[in-house]
């Protein structure tokens, strides 16, 4: 299991980033300064760390520095509030592995930290801007979908969900992820707006709960699980 360390002081971010990253497998260590954060990124085996600038006590660059200059040579993610170029480029610089602005996409974070841990260099594949499963067809371009040929009037929310679960296709998705993705960070994690949306879905897309091709996995969230049909990109 990848062992995390998020280094945070703003307890609605460290919210959504444990309450994200759990549900998603992760296991998350929290520290709430950056003495605290220093000593455990030191003493402690991590596989990322994901570190504030701004804490209390001892700042997210210095925290780096210091890591860097002891030879702890973990992945570090900054996060930030500053969007200017001069301060991506210290906390680089610094010895940081990446960087991401808040407010951010969840999607965007795990993708970064799964980046991080695999340590792997290489560029991130095109999105396609057509993606054909059995007989329904999503243009990303026109943000058109298509039942057996016939466009299906979609809210932009709904697109969203079924962009999202087409694009994971077989994958179990938490109900968690998907808050986090389509309606962003700050959504009550206690709402119902996800299986509400899960409903209008099947219901446009004819498919009905039991049989149709989104599949809800018990307590936790859902899959996207045409069986037997083909897949196309373009």
């Amino acid at each position: 299991m990848t062992q995390i360390l998020l280094v945070e002081d703003d307890e609605r971010v460290c919210r959504f980033v444990l309450r994200g990253l759990e549900a998603e497998g992760y296991s998350v260590s929290v520290a709430f300064d950056g003495h605290e954060g220093l000593a455990r990124g030191t003493l402690e085996k991590f596989d990322v760390i994901i570190l504030d600038v701004m804490l209390p006590r001892l700042d997210g660059r210095e925290i780096c520095r210091q890591l860097r200059s002891a030879s702890i040579f973990t992945p570090i993610l900054m996060l930030t509030a500053m969007d200017h170029t001069a301060d991506k480029v210290g906390a680089l610089r610094g010895g940081a592995d990446d960087y991401l602005t808040k407010p951010f996409d969840f999607d965007e974070l795990l993708a970064r930290i799964e980046a991080l841990a695999r340590r792997k260099d290489g560029f991130a594949a095109e999105t396609p801007s057509v993606l054909q499963i059995g007989n329904v067809r999503m243009e990303r371009d026109s943000m058109r979908v298509l039942l057996d040929d016939c466009p299906v009037e979609l809210t932009g929310r709904e697109y969203q969900l079924l962009e999202m679960l087409m694009s994971s296709r077989g994958k179990v998705l938490s109900r968690t992820r998907i808050l986090n993705k389509v309606w962003g960070y700050d959504s009550d994690p206690l709402t119902n707006v996800v299986d509400v949306y899960i409903r209008r879905l099947r219901a446009k897309m004819r498919w009905d709960s039991e049989s149709g091709w989104i599949r809800t996995i018990r307590n936790y969230g859902y899959r996207f699980d045409p069986a037997g049909e083909n897949v196309s990109a373009g």
